[in-house]
């Protein structure tokens, strides 16, 4: 007799209950994500469904009462849990290997030397955590109880980064609906003070794509807005230097709006907004606006800062290019919502202090 079937009824009817619970998490989550993608709160609701999923998608292989088949999925989820363990142990060097990837291929600046630095970081961190359990009988309790305190910090800028990634993850799937009124291309630096790097290409060219397809779909051509000021080092603005490129490359001239006065992505949005009113005669124009992929869910925060309703386009980036590229995203994302982290980590804090305070109180009482 199979050793699973005392137990199938139960699993079949949590299945169905848990199944219930995951579908109504499922439209939560759609609800709140198609209504504003550019929102952290919608990591949080996917990974609740997510979660809740896989649970119900080991329920449903256990309530099957067949041990075989439970036993291959069993395997199977347990080497995929294997990888992601080893993955993430391994995290400093596969972060010290696309460290020296970009040392090959890119200029040797501190923003192209993230993975470097955070994957010292991690051995050093490694190594301190070694000593300090090797040697945590030697010092005082009050100390101890201090140190547990910084492994909370951790997993608290963690779970921030894995809702981060999930965020940026998402906003690449948010449909695209061909049907804008202006596209706007979002500047970034100008090589040599006057050519459009590849990553600002990379933007350009996916602006155009869109606008082609809108077009093959019978609908009206979009203008679009190139936004970006001119730097010190720069000879000319970006939005000339990016409009330039586009007519280049064959996009009509008559169909192109310059925003040449903003110095960061949310005067992008600011003054790309006044400059379409402007143009459109009504705050009513539908709008997209673009830049790389790892940058546009940021971006959206920024144009839902600006009041500017649009979503963003993201254009393709070199992959080893993407771990630095996220770790200045996530920061830029964490000094943004900075009030929320110092409070969460005050939190913290606050209770670690208290734990270090009646430690000491519980020695002093024992003397």
């Amino acid at each position: 007799m199979n050793s699973l079937n005392p137990y199938v009824n139960v699993l079949q009817k949590i299945s169905v209950y848990w199944g219930l619970a995951t579908l109504i998490m499922l439209g939560i989550f759609l609800f709140l994500w198609l209504r504003e993608p550019r929102r952290l709160i919608n990591g949080i609701t996917f990974s609740i469904f997510f979660f809740s999923f896989l649970a119900e998608l080991a329920v449903l292989i256990f309530s099957t009462g067949n041990l075989p088949f439970v036993v291959v999925m069993g395997t199977l989820f347990l080497l995929i849990i294997g990888v992601i363990f080893i993955t993430m142990i391994s995290m400093w060097l596969l972060l010290l290997w696309n460290a020296f990837i970009v040392w090959k291929r890119e200029s040797h600046t501190l923003s192209n030397m993230l993975t470097l630095l955070l994957g010292i970081f991690l051995v050093v961190l490694w190594f301190a955590n070694i000593f300090l359990s090797a040697h945590a009988k030697f010092l005082p309790d009050w100390l101890n109880v201090l140190i547990s305190g910084l492994p909370i910090v951790g997993a608290y800028l963690i779970l921030c980064s894995y809702n981060f990634l999930v965020n940026v993850l998402l906003y690449q799937f948010f449909p695209k609906r061909y049907k804008a009124n202006y596209l706007i291309v979002l500047g970034a630096g100008l090589i040599n003070g006057d050519t459009v790097s590849r990553l600002l290409g990379n933007r350009i060219d996916s602006a155009i794509k869109f606008a082609n397809k809108q077009m093959k779909k019978g609908r009206p051509t979009p203008k679009i807005v190139f936004s970006g000021g001119q730097g010190n080092d720069e000879k000319l603005s970006e939005a000339q230097a990016m409009a330039n490129y586009a007519i280049d490359h064959g996009w009509d001239k008559d169909q192109i709006i310059l925003e040449d006065q903003s110095k960061n992505t949310l005067q992008n949005m600011q003054f790309s907004k006044k400059v379409i009113q402007d143009d459109y005669g009504s705050s009513k124009a539908y709008i997209k606006f673009f830049s790389n992929n790892y940058h546009i869910f940021r971006a959206g925060l920024y144009a839902r800062m600006a009041g500017l309703a649009a979503n963003g386009v993201g254009a393709p980036t070199r992959f080893y290019f993407l771990p630095n590229a996220l770790i200045r995203e996530f920061v830029a994302i964490l000094i943004m919502n900075k009030k929320r982290h110092i409070i969460m980590i005050s939190i913290i804090g606050f209770f670690v202090l208290l734990s270090m305070l009646v430690t000491l109180y519980v020695d002093f009482k024992t003397k």
